[in-house]
């Protein structure tokens, strides 16, 4: 089969990555792609806002199908205008993606169906969020409603904080259109979990647990960013808590997005937070692979990814059974310098084929020039360390990471630490 999988970053590389490995797929393209997809895949230069060139692209190739990375052409209704044309595509359609396009309609979503999720209120005026703000106190969050990069939400510890989240969302439009409407709700203490699922109208099949970790510094300091590393599996939270939150959590929202005639097809990725008595709550939904999440997940599917694909678009996926190894996969994220902020690129990589003997390396920013790769984003590389249990993968992750080399290069040291204590 021919697949192009659309998307340029870590998570794009892993599931290029992954279907690389099965013997049905005979060749492989990525749009944009990047420079370390490029050893794997035909990479073609169609951005994943360009629909309709992608979509020329995919039938004039004969393409069989088409795998969506990112949140912003899901959200734009990339599948909808690819199927119209008679393509192949995993992922959901737009009304479906509208879980991770608008937080506004998750949140009512989940109370609409009584799904666990931390008590909130909506504003589309700054006036009055910045009343029920000044009402509530803190600690509190602050989310953008739309997409944002990872980037559109806000733990606040002090009312300078929250009041700095919300002006630079509801007036300085720092998110654009994404910060017309903001979700402000309770703050929650816990565990955070995250676990995605490959999802088929009401068939639910989830994938290992992993954990990530958002904020920029060592100890969860810092602003939040797209992710600077996970891990899978997650010890230190019973295998029960696990189910509790597929049993109340996830299985209903796949059955009330049916409910409400937006039936869901591709990977739905519940964030979660199991509070201090084990309960688990949905902090929000995604609609598509998880981005450090994936580099841990997919290194431990046993079955065939290709196979599940196509079972999701085919609508038999209840006829899968979908295998997971036991190994233990840590990934640590190497940054540019000044990321989440501004960042400079082009600088020199080095060190990377040392690395590769000891980790899987996922390029996530980077591009090529003049025969060597050169950093090309704020999360450059997703190093992921394998082993028969987190402290063995932390090591292996680790011990590549010191081999890699390039100007300014930023990395949390700490991550995984907490599935040792």
């Amino acid at each position: 089969m021919k697949v192009l999988v659309v998307g340029q970053g870590g998570r794009e590389h892993a599931i290029v990555w992954a279907l690389s490995k099965s013997p049905s797929v005979k060749a492989l393209y990525c749009a944009p792609g990047n420079a370390g997809i490029a050893a794997l895949a035909e990479c073609v230069p169609i951005q994943v806002n360009q629909f309709e060139e992608l979509s020329r692209f995919a039938v004039d190739n004969r393409i069989d199908l088409v795998v969506i990375g990112p949140d912003d052409p899901l959200a734009d209704g990339i599948v909808d205008y690819m199927e119209e044309r008679g393509l192949a595509v995993f992922g959901p359609r737009k009304n479906a993606a509208e879980i991770e396009g608008s937080k506004v309609f998750m949140k009512h979503l989940l109370k609409k169906y009584k799904i666990p999720t931390a008590a909130y209120e909506t504003f589309d005026n700054y006036e009055d969020a910045h009343a029920y703000l000044m009402k509530q106190g803190v600690p509190i969050v602050i989310k953008a409603d739309g997409l944002a990069a990872g980037k559109g939400v806000t733990v606040a510890h002090t009312m300078e904080e929250a009041e700095e989240a919300l002006s630079r969302i509801m007036k300085d439009k720092v998110f654009g259109a994404s910060g017309n409407r903001v979700v402000i709700e309770e703050f929650m203490q816990g565990q955070e979990m995250s676990i995605l699922s490959f999802v088929d109208g009401e068939t639910v099949r989830p994938m290992v647990p992993a954990q990530d970790h958002k904020p920029v510094f060592d100890n969860d300091q810092g602003p939040n960013t797209g992710g600077m590393g996970t891990y899978s599996p997650v010890p230190h939270i019973p295998e029960s808590v696990v189910q509790k939150a597929i049993d109340t959590i996830i299985i209903p929202t796949a059955k009330a997005l049916v409910a409400e005639g937006r039936p869901f097809r591709g990977v739905l990725f519940a964030g979660l937070m199991i509070t201090p008595d084990g309960t688990p709550k949905t902090v929000e939904f995604n609609a598509r692979f998880g981005d450090p999440e994936t580099q841990v997940v997919l290194p431990r599917l046993k079955t065939d990814l290709l196979d599940i694909f196509l079972a999701t678009v085919n609508g038999r996926l209840d006829q899968l059974d979908i295998e997971w190894s036991d190994e233990a996969a840590v990934c640590v994220i190497a940054a540019s310098e000044g990321y989440p902020g501004s960042y400079p690129k082009g600088l020199p990589i080095d060190g990377l084929d040392q690395a590769k003997d000891k980790a899987l390396i996922f390029h996530a920013g980077t591009a090529m020039k003049d025969g060597r790769f050169v950093t090309n984003g704020g999360r450059v590389l997703g190093v992921v360390g394998l082993g028969s249990d987190i402290a063995q993968a932390r090591e292996q992750a680790y011990s590549a990471m010191d081999l890699i080399r390039f100007e300014g290069k930023h990395y949390r040291t700490d991550i995984a630490k907490k599935a040792l204590r």
